[in-house]
């Protein structure tokens, strides 16, 4: 059994953890930064004070096994959103009464498993008695509008596992019997916020995903409590800079990333958005340590084929660098590229007219890794990457490295 790990966010990997899943010997890893707070999941973390369960969730729905007789009701639940606008007078007596077994569907899916309906109906219960209390404690009503039915599950999860992110996955992950493990970079609820290298600040990481602009992102930053933007503002950029640096979190890794690490024979640095799923990952505290520090595991890196909002000018070099640079803000030892990387993944096709591609730089000739540079991109996806492609070409280089 070969052990794969892979860094990523929660779409970036929509293509190579089905052609990871799909190869048989492997034992699939991914981990994934927790600080979404847009939309529902933004909902669920002021309410209950934790980290958000969105990125978890979606690659755990890669994950669902295709044999279960279940499978397409499970995804339903995975998938389903209660409509924008919905009263909570319906949402609230629907869901106590799949609790208290007067109706066996929820939100109209029916789950086959009795064994699964039991355990949804502890993880239901713990959301209702919590949201209940915090409610009134708080003075202030949550907002089921387009909210993920798997956010309330997984916050009544957090609750029934002592308030701990990963054991509230893990729990997830034995439920419906997934195919590969999904474990949150960290176990602690912090905030996420980025400077532009103009001063800008975004002031949580639905703003670091949405903005447009062309002016990079100079650092990110994680915070024990989201900042009030008015009184924020008032501070000069170098006040501003100043607080960040000084608030800044010393966050660590989980014990069960620590442990997959260790134990990785191949370690991939997923395609994705970098500032707001990537680089929160690259800087807690003990991860470039693990991976520097097994020396086995193959490291392969996958360079964007497409810019996005976040990194709109970035050319491949810059995103070499920017996860190294990344990486090395975790621990105070410094880490050389070699230490961290094996082997680099750069797309040189250009299928999609419309697309804006990432661009080969002269700079990435210095680039002191190997280089495998190659036609990534999905044919019947443009844009995206082949994962079987990319998959492959990782697991042949393992292949030859083994045997040198």
């Amino acid at each position: 059994m070969i052990n794969v790990v892979i860094l990523n966010g929660g779409r970036g990997a929509s293509s190579t953890i089905p052609a990871l899943l799909e190869k048989q010997g492997l034992n699939i890893t991914s981990i994934v930064n927790a600080y979404d707070d847009g939309k529902s999941t933004g909902e669920i973390r002021k309410f209950f004070g934790m980290l958000g369960p969105s990125d978890i969730r979606k690659v755990q729905e890669l994950m669902l096994p295709k044999d279960d007789l279940d499978y397409h009701n499970n995804l339903k639940l995975f998938q389903y959103r209660f409509p924008l606008n919905v009263e909570r007078r319906e949402v609230l007596p629907q869901l106590q009464s799949f609790v208290d077994e007067t109706r066996e569907d929820i939100a109209g899916i029916s789950i086959k498993s009795a064994k699964v309906r039991e355990i949804l109906r502890i993880f239901i219960g713990e959301f209702l008695s919590g949201l209940n209390i915090i409610e009134r404690v708080n003075n202030e009503v949550f907002d089921f509008s387009d909210c993920s039915i798997m956010n309330c599950i997984y916050a009544g999860a957090f609750l029934a596992c002592n308030r701990n992110i990963e054991q509230a996955t893990m729990s997830i992950d034995r439920l419906f019997k997934l195919r590969g493990t999904v474990l949150p970079t960290s176990i602690e609820d912090k905030k996420l916020v980025a400077q532009r290298e103009n001063g800008q600040i975004l002031y949580s990481e639905a703003e670091i995903v949405e903005l447009r602009s062309n002016v990079r992102v100079e650092c990110i930053y994680l915070l024990d409590k989201s900042l009030n933007k008015a009184n924020f503002e008032l501070l000069s950029n170098t006040e501003k800079c100043y607080y960040l640096k000084r608030h800044n979190c010393y966050v660590g890794i989980s014990s069960g990333v620590k442990l997959a690490l260790k134990q990785a024979d191949v370690i991939i640095y997923s395609a994705g958005t970098q500032h707001s799923s990537l680089y929160p990952t690259y800087i807690s505290a003990g991860l470039a340590q693990t991976i520097a520090d097994n020396h086995s595991a193959y490291k392969a890196f996958v360079t964007n084929i497409g810019a996005d909002y976040e990194t709109p000018s970035y050319s491949v070099s810059d995103y070499i660098r920017g996860a190294h640079r990344y990486l090395n803000l975790s621990d105070k030892r410094s880490y050389s590229m070699e230490e961290l990387f094996d082997v680099m993944l750069i797309n040189k096709s250009r299928i999609k007219a419309d697309e804006t591609y990432v661009e080969f730089d002269d700079e990435v000739n210095n680039i002191p890794v190997s280089l495998i540079i190659d036609d990534f991109e999905s044919h019947t996806q443009p844009g995206k990457h082949d994962g079987n492609k990319v998959i492959e070409t990782i697991l042949n280089l393992y292949s030859a490295n083994l045997s040198l």
